[in-house]
């Protein structure tokens, strides 16, 4: 019996998500672990679970997540953008909420690189005339 599989991913920061949808109760596990156990914060759980509340899905579907990269709030954004993605796959007229949800557009922004002779991406040494 082949039960059907969806599959997302995303990328936020430094972060990348894999996600595979799978027709269930509304479980989430992250890194073999659950949802609350992985992410301490309400809000990241908040933003995790948005996708499958702008499409209505909340209840119906098995969420088996890898998240690797970066910090706690880049890793939630990439698991909602390989929810959406995921979701999109499953029933492509979700593609119009999720759309205007914001959700569909991968956030780009990354940490800039350090640049040679300065202290950092944009900060510099004291300048001192002698």
């Amino acid at each position: 019996m082949a039960t059907a599989e969806y599959y997302g991913t995303g990328k936020r920061k430094s972060s990348t998500a894999r996600v595979r949808l799978v027709p269930g109760e509304g479980q989430v596990t992250v890194n073999k672990r659950s949802l609350s156990e992985y992410f301490k914060g309400e809000t990241q759980r908040t933003i995790i679970r948005y996708p499958l509340a702008v499409t209505d899905t909340l209840g119906k579907f098995d969420i088996r997540a890898l998240v690797d990269g970066g910090g706690t709030s880049g890793q939630a954004g990439a698991l909602r953008l390989g929810i959406a993605n995921a979701l999109m796959q499953f029933n492509a007229e979700f593609r119009p909420k999720l759309k205007k949800a914001g959700l569909i557009r991968r956030d780009s922004r990354i940490k800039e690189r350090k640049k040679y002779g300065q202290k950092g991406a944009r900060k510099r040494f004291q300048f001192s005339k002698r």
